[in-house]
């Protein structure tokens, strides 16, 4: 009789305890009570149907929701992400959490840490996200989880205040309500993008403003309703190449950038190298790339199909100098086996002042940036005027705040 491989397929307790393991190995959990809520919240129940327990309980993100255009607009978060924000916010059983942007399973994992005794509201805008969480959530056991169908711009006063606010969708701006909403010591992890570049922040008042204990590069869908993204997109070939504004003072020609990639492209390298582990020094350069008072904007690409005509550091997230008809944008080259040669690459009438230029301006933040590993990062309420301290300082303006990106030891 011949004799056949017998297949045993992950169950979804099994898929749990390996997730589990792997964000416990990878330093993204460290507290016993985020480990325990990952090895007890299902996943899968929170996923579309159809979804493997492999697809559903990999570090990665899964899409639950898409717009017209096909363009995600409601997921299940990266789990590293996840245990991230959810450390960061310092829950204990007992504690009130808003949760902004819903879909469930985050919202589940706040529940299971927090207890019986603690609350959990979540709110989204779109009902049809919101139905589909009450009902996993029923499904999974945390029907105590109040979902709210809401613009998450005005929190949810009627459940505060809370110890924790928790941001799970991609914002430029800090409205008041999640501020106003926070009990006294209460902490607002939010995913702030800041002319173009999105960094997860842990934010406590202090001293009538926000400040910046920790700060990660991440990505989320963009806020809908009155926190919609006021980014412009300016196609230079398309969908495959996009250059992204996200400061209203940055004016370009479109067409004048678009027939410039039509002409040389002019290519510097820089001394400075960067370790290929070093992802905080990437995150760095970007910030210090974007803190400088000039227009400024991000290169977004499609490496295959620009092939030859365009090579960023990054394709999703490139910072790119910008004059009205010209623009020049970091590159990366591999130096050695272990290390990374910044560059830059420039198109247009201006090639050559911005390139050069972006190669100053890596050096310089080589030199006397580097060490201190990136800024200090506050937001303050709209219109607030701050002192001339001397330093090197991005002020973002939005309809409700303005953050201050601070470098420690700047020398321009």
């Amino acid at each position: 009789m011949p004799t056949s491989e017998v297949v045993h397929e992950l169950t979804p307790d099994d898929a749990r305890g390996r997730l589990v393991d792997l964000l416990t190995a990878r330093g993204w959990i460290t507290q016993p009570q985020v480990a325990a809520a990952f090895a007890t919240v299902p996943r899968h129940v929170f996923a579309p149907k159809g979804t493997s327990v492999d697809e559903a309980y990999a570090d990665d993100v899964v899409v639950t929701r898409r717009g017209p255009d096909g363009k995600t607009t409601s997921s299940i978060s990266a789990p590293w992400l996840q245990a991230y924000m959810i450390e960061a916010a310092r829950l204990q059983p007992g504690s009130r959490v808003l949760e902004v942007g819903s879909g469930g399973y985050n919202a589940a994992l706040l529940a299971q840490v927090v207890g019986p005794s603690g609350t959990v509201v979540s709110v989204d805008i779109d009902p049809q996200v919101v139905a589909n969480a009450r009902t996993a959530l029923e499904e999974a056991g945390y029907g105590r989880v109040l979902v709210v169908c809401g613009d998450g711009e005005d929190g949810y006063a009627a459940g505060g205040p809370y110890d924790a606010v928790i941001v799970t969708v991609e914002t430029s701006d800090i409205p008041p309500a999640w501020t106003q909403q926070l009990a006294p010591g209460g902490v607002l992890v939010a995913p702030l993008r800041m002319r173009g570049h999105t960094r997860c922040l842990t934010l406590q008042p202090g001293d009538g403003h926000l400040v910046a204990s920790a700060s990660l590069q991440c990505g989320f869908v963009p806020m809908q309703g009155h926190g919609r993204d006021p980014v412009r997109r300016v196609p230079l070939r398309g969908d495959d190449a996009v250059l992204v504004l996200d400061d209203s003072r940055t004016q370009v020609d479109a067409d004048a950038l678009r027939t410039a990639l039509d002409g040389p492209r002019l290519e510097l390298r820089s001394p400075v190298t960067a370790a290929i582990s070093d992802g905080e020094a990437f995150e760095a350069i970007h910030l210090w790339l974007a803190s400088q008072p000039r227009p400024y904007g991000i290169l977004k690409v499609d490496r295959e199909r620009t092939a030859g005509l365009l090579d960023p550091q990054d394709r999703f997230f490139c910072p790119t100098l910008l004059t009205s008809d010209s623009f020049a944008y970091l590159t990366l080259r591999q130096h050695d086996e272990t290390t990374w040669q910044f560059g830059a690459q420039g198109f247009g009438p201006a090639a050559g002042a911005l390139t050069g230029d972006l190669i100053d301006l890596v050096t310089a933040w080589d030199q006397h940036e580097r060490a201190g590993g990136g800024p200090q990062i506050s937001v303050y309420s709209a219109g607030t005027r701050l002192p001339d301290t001397g330093r090197l300082r991005l002020l973002v303006p939005r309809r409700h705040t303005l953050t201050a990106l601070t470098w420690p030891r700047s020398s321009r």
